[in-house]
Order: C-alpha cells, then structure tokens, then sequence
C-alpha cells in the first residue's frame, strides 16, 4: 500500500464511523473532490446528506460554509454584496459564502432558477465576477449540493445546464436494519463530527488531486471511454447524447478511483464503477440511471 492509498483510506474509515454502512457512497464522494469535480446529494431528508458534507470537510480540514437554500435566497446571499462605508466613503465587498473551500449548498431546488445559477461561475470556473471585479475562489474548491426528490412539495427542478455542473449525482438511500439499529444506540453523529481531527490537509489534499492528472489512461481505455459515448449519442433509450465535458468527467473520475485504489493506470473496471454516478443525471433515460447505466455497460464491450 503506497502513501496515497494510506492516507486516502484513513479518510475513508474516519467518515465511515459517522456515515455507517455507505462505503461506496463516500468513495464516489472522494473521487469526486480528487477529480476536482462537484457532488450532488439526492435523496429524501433525514438520510444522512448534510451529516455527510460535514464529516467530509472536518476529515479533510477543509473551511466549510454551509448555504441554506430557500424560495428567498438571493444571488447576494451566495456571492456577497457591496456595502458602502460612511467612514472610507467607499464600497466595501463582503464576501459570501460561496468563498470557502467545501460549500454545502443545502436542498439546492428549493431556490428559484436564479439562485441557482448564481453558483455556475463559480463551480465551473473556479471564480466569482461582481462589480466588474472577477475574485478567485480558494483551492481547492469543492461544491456539495443536496437535493430533495423532485416530486416533494416547493422544489425547482434544476435544469440541465446546472446538473451537467456536477461531476457526480450520488443516492445514499436508507441504512440496513443492522446499520439503523446502530445509528439508535450510538450517540448523536453531530456529536461525533465534532470529535473529528483533520485526518489529511487542504495542502495533501491538492498534491492528491494533482495526482489524479497523471494516472494512466492506455489508448484501449480511451477505446472504451469513446464507445460508451458514442452509444449514448447513436441508440435510442437515451434523451441526451453524453457531450465531449461528459466523457472527460468520466474519465477523471475514473481515475480518481484508480487512485484510490493505489493505481497508477486506470482500467475498464474504474469507469464501469462510476458510470453511474457521471452519467445518471445526464444522459435523461428513460429508466432509472441504475438500469441504464447497467443496460449501456452491457451494450458496450471492453476493448
């Protein structure tokens, strides 16, 4: 095991003793951040989302701010806003939220449109333009949104160009009955997340992700990357294509999860475990993304 599986893993097992049960879920969560991609959370309230974000960020020491998402949230309240002082005779920015390194943004759909939008910009370039001043967001910089089921009372669904922002959409779903029976006993997870120490820095964190650019991918491999995109855009069953930004997603998240496993090269089997959570929210099938992701990997022989 070399030093990065050895770090990566002790950050895993730490957000493990709070989120119980959901291995797999924290992995996608970290090959999201080392790909530096953005996460979306979507699930029903009360499975663990936020608890997630938190445990997340303590583990990685990482400044967090959280944005409580509302019918009457502004694009100020994400940003900042000018405010003028008396005394300088001066405007003087305050900065928002937006400007930390993991930024919870909490039941994102259930903001109008243009508070949504109001974190394009910043997830996409890293950067946030106001008053003609354009301010760069810190590194890293890793956006985690909740969302509540689309079919609940007071949600916006959010529109293609804002899902396609998301490197990955991930389901926790519920806990297993030994799990459940766990989480009555034990005491109260905000309480633990407060116990937690910084089991990696911001700093490893980005030499990690730097990391993540130099992972091997062989022509086969692009083979592979390339074919899945082309099925998504030449057969039916799929309301949208997979785009160009689409396959590069799939394929720095596949090698996020190479790293995580101690890799240096990425093989067939990475990208067949993150297809999913990639191209779930994009790809607008028919079916449930399970069944067609399943249904595209069964179609698309490996190389």
């Amino acid at each position: 095991m070399n030093e990065d599986q050895r770090d990566l893993d002790r950050v895993k097992r730490q957000i493990g003793s709070i989120i119980l049960g959901k291995d797999k879920q924290i992995r996608f969560c970290l090959s999201c951040l080392l790909a530096r991609g953005h996460l979306l959370l979507e699930d029903i309230p009360g499975v663990g989302k936020t608890t997630l974000a938190h445990a997340l960020a303590r583990s990685l020491g990482l400044e967090f701010q959280r944005i409580q998402f509302t019918s009457d949230l502004l694009p100020a309240d994400v940003l900042g806003v000018s405010i003028y002082d008396r005394d300088s005779g001066q405007f003087r920015f305050q900065r928002g939220p937006i400007f930390s390194q993991l930024v919870l943004a909490d039941e994102i759909n259930r903001a109008p449109p243009k508070s949504q939008s109001a974190l394009l910009e910043a997830m996409e370039e890293h950067q946030v333009t106001l008053d003609g001043r354009t301010l760069k967001l810190p590194d890293p910089f890793f956006v985690v949104a909740t969302q509540n089921p689309q079919d609940q009372a007071g949600t916006f669904p959010l529109p293609e160009s804002q899902l396609d922002r998301f490197l990955m959409r991930v389901h926790l779903g519920f806990p297993d009955p030994q799990v459940e029976r766990e989480l009555l006993r034990g005491a109260p997870r905000r309480d633990l997340i407060e116990a937690l120490q910084p089991a990696l820095t911001p700093v490893r964190l980005v030499a990690l992700q730097d990391r993540v650019q130099s992972i091997h991918a062989s022509a086969a491999l692009l083979d592979y990357v390339q074919a899945l995109v082309a099925h998504t855009r030449l057969h039916g069953g799929f309301k949208h294509g997979l785009s160009p930004r689409a396959a590069i997603a799939l394929l720095r998240a596949a090698r996020a999860w190479a790293l995580l496993d101690g890799r240096d090269a990425v093989l067939p089997e990475d990208v067949q475990a993150v297809l999913e959570a990639v191209v779930g929210h994009r790809i607008g099938a028919r079916e449930d993304p399970v069944s067609a992701s399943a249904r595209l990997l069964e179609a698309v022989a490996v190389p």
